[in-house]
């Protein structure tokens, strides 16, 4: 009776679940949630900065309060008419990387960020918590949203940066919209931009799931002019007047390229079908970064380009984790923690997360992986995720970024 019980209750969330319909809450809209996180290794903060209204939503409209990965943080806003949960986001940023820095020992810093959620039809609760790496809240705001606020300002509505569409999807209703930046690319070079525009996207549908289900993609290519070409390299005294202001040795690491503007990159987007981000960097520099559900960035003019902008998609769409090891300096994973990312595991006995595959012998335990040499695990010896060299992502990875796909577009 009890087993039948705990059945008949699954079954009935399921069914609520399903039956919450996107346009009972919200709009055909955008709302982008504008914070700054600041502080430093002790103290974390969460701010808010500015709401932003733009026309139509280009994310799901299926599974609104489900999450299929953690994150470092979250975002949950719920109905203030029912107090029921309507929406749900999980995020990385560059500000939860910093905390595990020395510099955050001594220095407080603060960092611009940018979600975006359906515009509400009626007056929300915005909470958003963000966590360390021991799975413990650090800091929540929570915060109300009354979409009748006349402080919510317009976006995307006029002088939208022109774009080209490169690969439609088959279905723009059921979709995943990816759009790519240009960063460092003059207005002589757009043509050259477009052309590593097409070149990732060939890389990238070259790679399964990808290739297979490449049909659920919709991908645009944003013109945005710098007003110099390349971008900024700190540690050799260079610095660039370009679109998003990215620079090399983010974190004194020389080939971690980011930027730190995200008001500016999403301003720049205003107006456009998009939800993921690939910023294309026009530099020969070696170099990128991912980060989950926020952006990745590519160099573009080396032989590494095409593994790179993989490498970096995983991290940024698929939330995946670095399988390679290069030091145990500043962990970012512990024994007591599993790790969120669908690739890792700090457990090194039954369950694992991918037990499935070892059961079919496609995967197995190796250890090393988040970039230390013991105590994390990943499935297979190479992987997209570990190297340049290896053509293709694990089986793990596979069957992870498979199960995201299917989220966002079934």
């Amino acid at each position: 009776m009890k087993k039948l019980f705990i059945i008949s209750l699954l079954y009935s969330f399921s069914v609520c679940v399903n039956a919450q319909r996107f346009e009972d809450y919200f709009e055909d809209r955008t709302l982008r949630l504008d914070y700054t996180f600041a502080g430093c290794d002790t103290i974390h903060n969460i701010y808010v900065d500015e709401l932003v209204s733009l026309p139509h939503w280009y994310g799901r409209r299926e599974h609104l309060a489900e999450l299929p990965l953690r994150g470092n943080g979250q975002i949950t806003v719920r109905s203030k008419a029912d107090s029921l949960v309507i929406y749900r986001h999980s995020f990385s940023t560059l500000f939860q990387e910093w905390l595990a820095t020395d510099e955050a020992n001594h220095v407080q810093k603060s960092f611009e960020n940018v979600f975006l959620v359906p515009f509400p039809k009626d007056s929300v609760e915005i909470k958003v918590e963000l966590f360390d790496y021991h799975d413990q809240v650090v800091n929540t705001l929570t915060h109300t949203v009354d979409p009748k606020d006349i402080l919510i300002r317009k976006a995307g509505e006029h002088s939208i940066t022109p774009y080209d569409i490169l690969h439609p999807a088959a279905d723009t209703t059921r979709c995943i919209r990816i759009a790519f930046v240009a960063e460092g690319y003059t207005t002589d070079e757009m043509d050259h931009y477009l052309n590593d525009c097409q070149a990732a996207i060939q890389s990238l549908f070259r790679h399964e799931p990808f290739k297979s289900t490449q049909d659920r993609f919709n991908i645009i290519a944003l013109k945005s002019i710098s007003e110099e070409s390349g971008t900024s390299e700190p540690s050799k005294g260079i610095w660039r007047n370009t679109a998003l202001g990215s620079h090399f040795d983010t974190f004194y690491s020389d080939r971690y390229l980011t930027t730190l503007h995200l008001k500016r990159l999403h301003n720049l987007l205003a107006g456009t079908p998009y939800e993921h981000i690939i910023i294309l960097v026009n530099t020969e520099h070696y170099g990128g970064g991912g980060i989950y559900n926020s952006y990745n960035l590519s160099y573009t003019g080396g032989k590494q380009f095409l593994p790179v902008v993989v490498h970096e998609f995983g991290h940024s769409f698929g939330g995946l984790g670095d399988e390679y090891a290069y030091g145990d300096d500043e962990p970012m994973y512990f024994s007591d923690t599993e790790p969120w990312e669908p690739n890792l595991t700090t457990k090194a006995t039954v369950p694992i997360k991918w037990d499935n595959l070892i059961q079919e012998g496609k995967a197995g335990l190796v250890e090393g992986g988040g970039y230390l040499k013991k105590g994390v695990w990943r499935g297979c010896e190479n992987c997209r995720m570990r190297t340049n060299e290896e053509p293709e992502f694990c089986p793990v990875c596979q069957q992870a970024l498979t199960t995201l796909i299917n989220f966002y577009t079934k």
